[in-house]
């Protein structure tokens, strides 16, 4: 038997596992079966708390997405991570250093019940995205179906691509999401961001998340979007990320510097499970 926590932040849902108390072994097909909402006990992510690999850092992230494949990132499970640490006590330091597949991650507790996470710098290198291309553009584009479709890109430890909309109820974020998730272009997929400006303080966001489909949130998908608005001199440096499951406020300095973002994290119950 396995014990989990059923987690979400702002809607875009985790179970949550201690690796470090018990033994944990699973498979992609156990982990698809455990993402399954009418068999398993449904999730976006399958995050996996582990003893630190690293000499300075407090504890190993691993994420899985619920296709059962291993991702390098994802901002509203790190808040969630951070809250199931500190409800277990498995450590009070504030802040908290984690090992990813992609670097470190530092999360902040804040006294209104937010997490702050440092997501890192944003990576523009096509190589590092990865997307596959001649040169570092500002504006990628990729012909779908006949039809000219323009996006930012940037890594925020997982690819992502960014398409302004005029308004996200309409945007074809599941036809195109799907389609461009996978399209040659990304190596490795790519996450796509359906982006409304609202104003330079202000957006809107519906995310097609590669290996999940369309998400309530997405945390890396939110600080992307807005790396990519400040980019086009769309955006300010602090934004409000309005998606369909909640707000997040997201801060970029410019190229450099790391991009912040800060949310809620909830505990929703604890279970056990027969794998």
């Amino acid at each position: 038997m396995i014990s989990f926590t059923k987690m979400h932040g702002i809607g875009n849902d985790f179970v949550v596992i201690d690796a470090i108390n018990q033994i944990i072994s699973l498979t992609s097909e156990q982990i698809r079966f455990m993402a399954d909402r009418k068999f398993g006990i449904g999730f976006d992510q399958l995050l996996i708390v582990e003893k630190a690999t690293t000499e300075h850092n407090d504890f190993k992230y691993r994420i899985f997405n619920a296709d059962g494949s291993e991702v390098g990132q994802c901002g509203n499970g790190a808040r969630c991570f951070a809250q199931f640490i500190r409800d277990k006590k498995l450590s009070l330091k504030n802040p908290i250093n984690v090992d990813t597949i992609s670097g470190t991650l530092t999360l902040y507790f804040s006294d209104d019940n937010l997490i702050t996470v440092n997501m890192g710098i944003p990576k523009h290198n096509p190589a590092q995205i990865p997307i596959i291309t001649e040169k570092e553009l500002l504006s990628y584009q990729v012909d779908i179906n006949g039809n000219q479709v323009n996006f930012g890109a940037v890594s925020i430890g997982n690819p992502h691509a960014v398409i302004q909309v005029k308004d996200v109820n309409t945007a074809p974020v599941i036809e195109l999401g799907k389609i461009l998730e996978s399209h040659p272009i990304f190596p490795d997929r790519a996450n796509i961001g359906f982006m409304q400006v609202i104003n330079k303080h202000k957006i809107k966001l519906r995310v097609y998340e590669r290996g999940s489909a369309e998400t309530l949130a997405c945390g890396s998908g939110a600080c992307a979007s807005v790396v990519i608005g400040i980019e086009h001199h769309l955006l300010d440096h602090e934004v409000d990320v309005e998606l369909l499951g909640g707000n997040l406020k997201i801060s970029w300095a410019g190229r450099g510097h790391p991009v912040l973002m800060t949310g809620p994290a909830t505990s929703v119950y604890e279970g056990r499970i027969n794998i």
